[in-house]
């Protein structure tokens, strides 16, 4: 590690891990607590011998001379900054378990390549080139996820897709990007907020350079969303980075963000309307893999439905904890933004036409002989309802009130026995017989009753043959 700010430093027993280019974060608390975060294997405890807080408080005393501050119980916090590293300090008389250390190193380089890439499983090819392809067609970009998830890296290896006559500035509160170390020959301005200079005094400044290219290294304030807002409808273009649960909510994100209150439906549908390309980054400990493993798991597009009028999200990639993988092709919104930019996209980069349609109509055939199946239980379980039917029939009393509901009540079960069992019908016809006697005989002895029990007769005349 060469660094020519905290080249008088000495860093002592956190050397070995400094120049490890595997380690990217360094954390010291607790009392001589020391946890090391790597890109192969995640977050897990180092042992150093004789690291303590004696040794952690000089170090931090030795930046603090080089950066020309103080460090104690009037100013207990301590930012130390390079080129390569980022340091923070807490003192003990506010961390009351100790001093506290963070280390973040940020190399000028880029760590992401596509072999690289392809081969841990970051990105699939389609979707690769399809994400180089909505950057060379100048479509803006915003990269959510978790700290420590790789949002950074992706925003650096998406701008190394740029083309070489197109200026970039980057404004940035922390030096993370150095694309102006890693493109020397290139026409790359680094602006760096401080207490004098604001996001919009730099925000002006920048647009007075005429750049193609702005790129913020994080938007986590409101300032710096109404950057994104200003830069993004002046006709610029961003790649940038934001804390976000997954793509399709960074606009909602954004708007969280903001410290003034403003119209939530105009608000969201700017955004919509002037940012194309929402990706997620994951980043976790793979028990599979055995080793830290960073990917993206979802990529949205976002516009304004011409109809509605009304903020709308296509997720053209998402995937889930199962590894289950679903594509989705662009709407003609993004398709005609590359192509006002002299971009061609197919309308179907990720799933061919018809495909579809294919998939659907196997599901319903599908669907269509499970009813089948179902279907034929059913007439089974009528068949076997029949014996009890044919019991029903045989029992009827003659009451006329009972027969008249009992046979009123049977009547579809009757019609049924005698269309599928003829055997049973034939056994049922002699109580059919009885019935019609049992029906003579009331029909004589109620004739000249007022209180007579309307409908008996005609209720009982579809069991004649």
């Amino acid at each position: 590690m060469e660094d020519v700010v905290f080249s008088q430093i000495d860093f002592g027993l956190l050397i070995p891990l400094l120049e490890n280019e595997d380690v990217t974060d360094i954390s010291y608390s607790n009392g001589g607590q020391l946890w090391v975060k790597t890109l192969s294997r995640g977050v897990y405890a180092e042992h150093v011998e004789g690291l303590n807080n004696e040794v952690i408080e000089k170090l931090a005393f030795q930046c603090s001379n080089v950066m020309g501050k103080s460090f104690n119980m009037a100013h207990p916090f301590l930012d130390a900054e390079s080129a390569e590293l980022r340091m923070n300090f807490v003192h003990d008389s506010i961390a009351s378990n100790g001093i506290a250390l963070l280390i973040r190193k940020t190399p000028a380089k880029i760590r992401l390549n596509k072999d690289k890439l392809l081969k841990e499983d970051y990105v699939s090819e389609k979707l690769h080139e399809f994400l180089i392809t909505c950057v060379q067609s100048h479509c803006n970009v915003l990269v959510s996820g978790e700290t420590g998830s790789g949002k950074t890296e992706l925003v650096k290896y998406l701008a190394s897709h740029t083309k070489e006559d197109e200026k970039i500035i980057s404004i940035e509160d922390t030096l993370e990007l150095h694309l102006d170390r890693i493109y020397p020959n290139r026409d790359i301005v680094a602006m760096k907020i401080n207490n004098i200079a604001s996001y919009s005094d730099v925000l002006v400044a920048c647009m007075r350079q005429n750049p193609r290219w702005i790129l913020l290294s994080e938007v986590r304030s409101g300032e710096a969303v109404m950057a994104v807002r200003n830069s993004i409808s002046s006709g610029h273009n961003i790649l940038s980075t934001i804390h976000s649960d997954k793509a399709s909510s960074i606009p909602m994100r954004l708007y969280s963000l903001l410290e003034s209150s403003q119209d939530i439906d105009q608000f969201l549908k700017s955004i919509h309307r002037y940012v194309q390309i929402g990706v997620h980054v994951k980043g976790y400990y793979s028990k599979a893999l055995g080793r830290f493993q960073r990917e993206i798991t979802q990529v949205a597009e976002f516009y304004v439905d011409d109809v509605e009028n009304a903020a709308k999200v296509n997720i053209l990639f998402s995937k889930d904890l199962m590894g289950n993988v679903v594509y989705n092709n662009p709407t003609h919104h993004l398709i005609d933004y590359m192509a006002s930019q002299g971009v061609e996209m197919k309308e179907d980069p990720f799933i061919p036409k018809g495909s579809e349609i294919t998939e659907s109509t196997e599901e319903q055939v599908i669907n269509t002989e499970e009813t089948n199946v179902v279907n034929k239980e059913q007439v089974v379980n009528t068949e076997n309802v029949q014996p009890v039917v044919t019991e029903q029939v045989t029992n009827i009393e003659p009451v006329v009130p009972v027969v008249s509901e009992q046979v009123v009540n049977t009547q579809p079960v009757v019609e049924q026995v005698v269309v599928e069992n003829q055997p049973v019908v034939n056994n049922v016809s002699p109580q059919v017989e009885n019935v019609n006697m049992i029906n003579e005989t009331v029909t004589d002895s109620t004739s000249d009753d007022d209180n007579s029990v309307p409908g008996v007769t005609e209720n009982l005349e579809i069991f004649e043959f």
